[in-house]
């Protein structure tokens, strides 16, 4: 990773790793990972963006990687991230950045750009769309009336519980299966063996040609030293989300937005969703939506599958919001 340097900024009472390249006086993109990902999902797009004449701001979120995680799930609600990232943004000295959102990211780039809409100058999401609070059930309560008890999210509700299936197995195995898994659909876990881990480690599929053994090992390093409860607590906060969202019912996302998706991506491919995003009900929500792109044969981590094409696309997309100066 030439040229990219990582330090710790104090923000909204936590200390916050970042990765970060590009001249000083660029335009900021900032790009947030989701789970279980860090900074380190972005690494191609990082050079490539800096290349491109951009500042590119990658941080751990928090509860990832070397940045601070709080104990309990109530520290990891909308607001709570929300307010890590703006204030780092004003750490960064701007008054507003391109944003770019990947899976749990992209959730919280969507309230970001509800909240602090003049922060925003345009929104690239990548792998879930907006979708507007039904004031009528919480979040998990909705899932798990659709999809049953053993949807993923249903099943990382509890704390500690998935936590000791994953220390069962190892961290290096499971991050293997999660980043390197393309099965589409709606992911379940059930209660014996939920991953679906083979008991030979020696049967272990190969990485793709995409994802190398040296990105495991650092993947592994991190979560090894972090564990995975503070990337779990995020979902563990989604109820309380609902009930503090209160307030934005009905409000939709107006900043400039473009969504990328592959099309064997378990969001893109979960039922209702592929539908919801092409039929125009995405579009109503999101009336400044100007482009939506789905990637054929890729999954759900298409930043790393598909660097250059999703870089390209980030810059394409971008390059309409900078003045004459570039800026």
């Amino acid at each position: 990773m030439e040229g990219i340097e990582h330090r710790m900024v104090k923000v909204n009472g936590i200390n916050m790793h970042i990765a970060e390249k590009g001249p000083k006086e660029g335009p900021v993109v900032l790009l947030l990972h989701g789970f279980p990902d860090l900074w380190y999902t972005w690494r191609h797009q990082i050079d490539g963006l800096a290349s491109a004449g951009y500042r590119a701001v990658a941080p751990d979120l928090r509860g990832y990687g070397d940045t601070d995680s709080p104990e309990s799930f109530s520290e990891y609600t909308c607001h709570h991230v929300v307010g890590d990232l703006v204030d780092l943004i004003n750490s960064l000295g701007q008054d507003q950045v391109f944003l770019v959102g990947h899976d749990w990211g992209a959730l919280v780039g969507w309230y970001l750009c509800q909240f602090r809409p003049d922060k925003i100058r345009a929104y690239a999401c990548l792998s879930v769309p907006f979708r507007a609070r039904n004031p009528k059930i919480k979040q998990v309560d909705g899932l798990r009336a659709a999809f049953g008890e053993y949807y993923y999210i249903c099943r990382f509700q509890a704390p500690g519980e998935i936590e000791k299936e994953i220390d069962c197995v190892g961290a290096r195995r499971i991050l293997r299966k999660i980043l390197t898994s393309k099965n589409p659909g709606a992911p379940f876990l059930p209660k014996v063996n939920p991953f679906g881990i083979d008991p030979d480690p020696s049967r272990d599929p190969a990485l793709p040609a995409w994802f190398s053994e040296e990105d495991l090992d650092f993947y592994t390093s991190q979560f090894e030293k972090s564990g995975f409860t503070g990337g779990l607590n995020y979902y563990r906060a989604m109820n309380l989300n609902w009930e503090l969202t209160a307030p934005w019912t009905g409000t939709r996302v107006k900043v400039p937005v473009m969504f990328m998706a592959g099309d064997l991506d378990n969001v893109y491919t979960t039922p209702g969703i592929r539908e919801y995003i092409h039929d125009g009900a995405f579009a109503s929500e999101v009336p400044n939506l100007q482009e939506v792109v789905v990637m054929e044969g890729v999954g759900h981590f298409l930043n790393q599958e598909k660097p250059q094409e999703t870089t390209a696309h980030l810059i394409d997309f971008f390059a309409k919001f900078q003045d004459s100066n570039g800026v």
